[in-house]
């Protein structure tokens, strides 16, 4: 199950990091997006839109005035999911991925993690 971080942070005090942190020790493969080239742990972060495959879920952290560059890609990723991590709810992001038939889950990805709902 390949996860994309969606606004990763090299800051280790920042909860995108935590995620991908969490992530790996979870068994989960994970891909990162965030402001500039980095890496946290393995993970590379990467910058922009790549091109990606084989997307079953992106995790947001992002807030939703920061997600408009994202609102269509996300879309084209095609995952099985979308998480809305407390402060990245966006009703625009919720109903385009509804109408294309991707899940939309208002929830903390590091909270399903610790209870095994992920």
């Amino acid at each position: 199950m390949r996860t994309l971080v969606l606004g990763a942070s090299p800051n280790p005090l920042r909860y995108s990091n935590k995620a991908v942190k969490r992530l790996l020790a979870n068994d989960k493969e994970v891909v990162a997006i965030g402001k500039r080239e980095t890496e946290i742990d393995d993970v590379k972060v990467l910058k922009g839109t790549p091109s990606l495959e084989d997307i079953h879920t992106v995790t947001l952290y992002l807030g939703p005035a920061n997600q408009e560059d994202y609102l269509e890609y996300i879309v084209s990723l095609k995952p099985k999911r979308i998480i809305f991590n407390p402060g990245t709810y966006n009703k625009k992001l919720e109903e385009m991925a509804e109408s294309n038939g991707i899940d939309c889950v208002e929830d903390c990805t590091l909270i399903m993690l610790d209870a095994g709902n992920y």
